[in-house]
């Protein structure tokens, strides 16, 4: 939520256009907040940017690449912006979390990764539109912005996403 601010900080500083609704999503969000706050995960050494094209495997090994956003997290918002990234449905994501806790994962941990994979959109929203606001020629950042966006408002507003933040209120 730190980094939230701070890009909202940039954006307003530049004068930056935000997608219709974008604060009533961030006030939406407080209860993710306060929640996470009240049950804050183990931090623990995060690449926080876990884009697909960060993963390099040349046959015999796999190599992490790209760790300018690196640093002490939940590992379990890699873990959800990993599935956001690479567009895992609710099966892959419960493989993944058995992989990665070695059996099934409790309903606080699925529920942690669900309300992070909002609030990495929630956050990329915000990263996409700054690179609209530098005129990044790289690719159209208004659309990554708002697809963004309207990915998070969706989970958010999905019939299990109450549950899935009360499974983390509840630890």
């Amino acid at each position: 939520f730190a980094m939230i601010d701070d890009y909202l900080g940039l954006l307003a500083e530049k004068d930056a256009t935000l997608p219709e609704g974008y604060h009533d999503i961030v006030a939406a969000a407080q209860p993710v907040k306060d929640a996470l706050a009240a049950r804050p995960g183990v931090l623990a050494p995060c690449h926080c940017d876990p884009l697909c094209e960060n993963f390099l495997d040349d046959g015999d090994r796999m190599w992490i690449v790209d760790w300018e956003y690196s640093g002490m997290n939940d590992p379990l918002w890699d873990l959800g912006d990993l599935s956001v990234e690479a567009g895992m449905n609710d099966a892959q994501d419960r493989e993944m979390l058995e992989a990665y806790f070695g059996g099934p994962p409790s309903a606080a941990q699925i529920g942690r990764v669900v309300i992070y994979k909002a609030m990495c959109d929630l956050l990329w929203t915000l990263w996409g539109l700054i690179q609209h606001a530098d005129g990044n020629p790289a690719e159209d950042f208004w659309a990554y912005a708002t697809g963004r966006f309207d990915r998070c408002k969706a989970l958010m507003q999905s019939p299990d996403f109450a549950g899935h933040l009360a499974a983390v209120r509840a630890g």
